[in-house]
């Protein structure tokens, strides 16, 4: 690393983890600049949990009560049975980790404009370029862009998501992206005088749901999602062909009742349509001499593990913090695989049967989820099943880095 500052970063992606990661490597004495492929900030996005560690996380940096402020204001989730009525309720959860809707929700774009608006002062960010070549020596690395000149660095950080192009010039395919089976589609829909701010799940035969959930904006968040055996070549969002998207949407959730003509209808005008294939990021390793994986792009858990955002700002944290407390980096990206691999290994084990489990496939199925569902609303089941759907937010125990700053 150079002298005066501890060295010079480059990270790929300006959504969670990467904007994290700027925060503590510039309270560390790093120099950071972030390359962002979208043409600028994109605020777009669903609910994400802060949850467990990755709370300790937030209030570490000083942002915990910025983003209990930007909450969504959810209060819980319901589940709605094929005549429309509720068949179950989950309040939020009240403490760091627990509940189906935690204490702290929030938008993605949200929390990823409060992150970069904290960090821009300190920290370059270069918005429509992306990484095309990374070139290693023992002294640092020279990177290539689409747009701009290159670039000599020191390290190189990969936070770009589970389709991470940065990765790939790396890794290859050495990394495992692991489907789970399902297709989720995401868009925004005008709120109407009929929502409330519940978090509400409705099963169709054929493996389908559709959810709505508020926002702090006065629109409501919508998903639709189903149960496939249809791999796509790569996982991730899809934000080209959203015709194609939408009739898909058309034909596949056209017969779905409850909600979905109103979704159906909304998501033919949304602005911020995009579908996923919802997977898993297994890698081997995590680095490759001065390039190391980071969030989504590393370890994605699923946005069905809730674990995501607090893994995001968990490594991100410690990260940074073994950066700054070794003298070598080599030493310093093999600390935190050391420490964050547990963490992630738990986060990534989903209870038996998910996500086809709570996406059943026969009326009979749904009727089966029905009344599973319903028991474990009852108090005292609650309380015991809580042990076992909580996420395991707070596994990790994380490293004192205060003295480093």
């Amino acid at each position: 690393m150079t002298d005066h500052t501890r060295g010079r970063v480059l990270i790929s992606g300006a959504s969670i983890a990467g904007p994290a990661l700027a925060h503590w490597l510039h309270r560390f004495s790093f120099e950071t600049v972030v390359v962002e492929r979208a043409p600028s900030l994109r605020t777009g996005g669903q609910n994400v949990d802060v949850r467990g560690a990755g709370r300790e996380v937030a209030r570490r940096m000083g942002i915990e009560d910025d983003i209990r402020a930007a909450t969504t204001g959810e209060v819980g989730t319901r589940f709605i049975g094929p005549s429309g009525r509720t068949i179950a309720a989950f309040p939020a959860g009240t403490s760091d980790s627990g509940g189906a809707t935690a204490e702290l929700e929030v938008l993605r774009g949200d929390l990823a404009r409060l992150l970069v608006d904290g960090t821009s002062d300190a920290t370059e960010y270069r918005y429509g370029d992306r990484i095309t070549r990374i070139d290693q020596d023992d002294d640092g690395v020279t990177v290539g862009f689409e747009h701009g000149p290159d670039d000599r660095l020191d390290l190189v950080v990969a936070a770009d998501g589970i389709g991470s192009s940065t990765r790939r010039l790396v890794f290859g395919d050495e990394p495992e992206i692991r489907s789970l089976g399902l297709e989720t589609t995401y868009g925004t829909i005008p709120r109407t005088a009929a929502d409330d701010d519940w978090w509400r799940w409705y099963n169709a035969p054929g493996g389908r749901s559709i959810t709505l959930r508020p926002d702090p904006h006065g629109t409501i968040r919508a998903a639709m999602s189903v149960v496939t055996d249809r791999k796509r070549e790569r996982a991730g969002s899809e934000r080209g062909d959203l015709d194609a998207v939408r009739r898909r949407l058309h034909a596949v959730f056209g017969d779905a009742g409850w909600e979905a003509e109103r979704v159906l209808a909304g998501f033919d005008h949304s602005e911020d349509l995009y579908s996923e294939a919802i997977g898993q990021v297994h890698a081997p390793r995590w680095s490759d001499g001065r390039v190391v994986l980071l969030g989504d792009a590393a370890y994605c858990a699923s946005p069905v593990s809730g674990m995501g955002t607090s893994l995001s700002l968990t490594g991100a944290y410690v990260l940074a913090g073994e950066l700054a407390a070794h003298v070598h980096h080599r030493d310093a990206l093999r600390a935190y695989e050391r420490i964050m691999r547990p963490y992630v290994a738990k986060a990534q084990q989903l209870p038996p049967g998910t996500p086809r489990i709570a996406n059943p496939r026969s009326r009979l199925g749904i009727a089966a989820f029905g009344t599973a569902v319903r028991v474990a609303s009852l108090p005292l089941v609650g309380r015991l099943g809580a042990r076992f759907a909580t996420p395991p937010a707070e596994a990790i125990d994380l490293p004192d880095h205060a003295h480093l700053e």
